[in-house]
């Protein structure tokens, strides 16, 4: 384990054992035997170290999905479908913790700016950049005349991702499979919108019957 993970990881105990975060980086670092330039090498605040944490989940949930040999031949929506449940059972095997920073953060987060999620939501605009191309390239996200409303999806994602946080940290059913549900409708009904609708159709035979005229 590198000194980053063993700071993480003796982070998430410290929080779950005593409900808050340490009083300062020096008592922090004096339990963990360590000395407190050698967090500085690592990370600058708490609130650094936590958004580190956020988004390790994040990465290490799109990592796992991406190397999945299946995962290369998915349409652009069943890569996001593929990364979401996966990053879903990324955060099942560290609820407790996730638990204990939500209830920090300032709600509702869909609207807030917690700086707890800074580096996860850097993660998550590269990422969905990068099918947002793909999906232009594969038609799956139709090209509207509208620059503006275009380069307002990578927003429109992340308020659903947060969305899906937050259905899933309130969720009681079994094995949290009213989540999995929930995910299913939220992609499918995103991509429904941003993706060729009747609408696109029409206006096209307006562009053209204009184009057209006599």
């Amino acid at each position: 384990m590198t000194k980053s993970e063993k700071i993480k990881q003796s982070y998430i105990e410290y929080l779950l054992e005593n409900g808050k975060e340490p009083e300062s980086v020096w008592a922090f670092c004096k339990k963990l035997k360590i000395k407190e330039n050698e967090f500085y090498e690592e990370y600058n605040s708490f609130v650094q170290l936590e958004a580190e944490i956020w988004k390790g989940f994040f990465v290490q949930a799109k990592a796992t999905a991406e190397s999945e040999d299946v995962y290369g031949g998915y349409s652009v929506r069943e890569k996001l479908l593929a990364v979401y449940y996966t990053w879903i059972e990324v955060l099942k095997a560290n609820r407790s913790y996730i638990l204990k920073s939500y209830e920090r953060f300032e709600k509702p987060i869909t609207m807030k700016n917690n700086m707890a999620l800074a580096e996860f939501k850097y993660s998550f605009y590269d990422f969905v950049n990068e099918l947002l191309m793909e999906a232009r390239e594969t038609k799956e996200v139709e090209q509207r005349p509208v620059p503006f409303i275009m380069q307002r999806y990578p927003d429109l994602f992340w308020r659903k991702c947060l969305f899906i946080l937050e259905f899933w940290v309130k969720d009681t059913s079994k094995m949290f499979e009213k989540t999995d549900t929930a995910i299913e409708k939220i992609v499918n009904t995103t991509f429904d919108w941003i993706g060729r609708s009747p609408i696109d159709s029409l206006l096209d035979l307006g562009k053209f019957l204009y184009q057209n005229r006599k």
